[in-house]
């Protein structure tokens, strides 16, 4: 059985070590390791995960029955386009990959934007990440494409995907 709560402050170093466990697994083929560093640091330091938080990114925990982390999510409504939503990140530790968490989990968010009147969720991936298939079983489709400059000289390729939730 899988719980889930929402993600505080103190849970930071929770998100950060399923991050960094996470991400060299699902991304090592896609990235160099010098882009694959420079993400983890701009989007995973404890300041940058704080100004996500305070920022209005909503962050769930998943829990297994050990009561012991098993992945987290964010999302955060759209600035310039009311009732939709994006999924910012979700993230499994690598052994709790294909177990049925990440679906929980990402049930959990549409569930949360719901309540919250949300009518869309859209999310970024990788354009090479075997996550696509995943979002695709979930009733995602490829909305766009979109090359991100995150700085650096290094760019994320990504699929903009995207699900109605009514």
């Amino acid at each position: 059985m899988v719980t889930f709560r929402k993600a505080k402050e103190e849970d930071i170093e929770i998100i950060r070590k399923i991050a960094l466990a996470a991400w060299p697994v699902a991304y090592s083929s896609i990235l160099s390791q010098p882009q694959l560093e420079y993400m983890l640091e701009l989007f995973y330091s404890r300041d940058s995960l704080k100004k996500q938080m305070i920022g209005g990114h909503d962050f769930i925990l998943a829990i297994g029955e050990d009561f012991q982390p098993l992945g987290f999510a964010s999302y955060s409504e759209h600035k310039d386009a009311r009732g939709i939503y994006h999924l910012n990140k979700l993230y499994l530790y690598p052994e709790e990959k294909s177990k049925g968490a990440g679906k929980l989990l990402l049930e959990e968010v549409m569930k949360s934007i719901r309540a919250s009147g949300g009518v869309e969720l859209q999310l970024n991936v990788n354009r090479h990440n075997p996550a696509l298939y995943f979002y695709k079983k979930q009733g995602f489709e490829i909305l766009r494409e979109e090359d991100i400059d995150i700085g650096e000289g290094y760019y994320m390729n990504d699929y903009i995907m995207y699900r109605q939730l009514v």
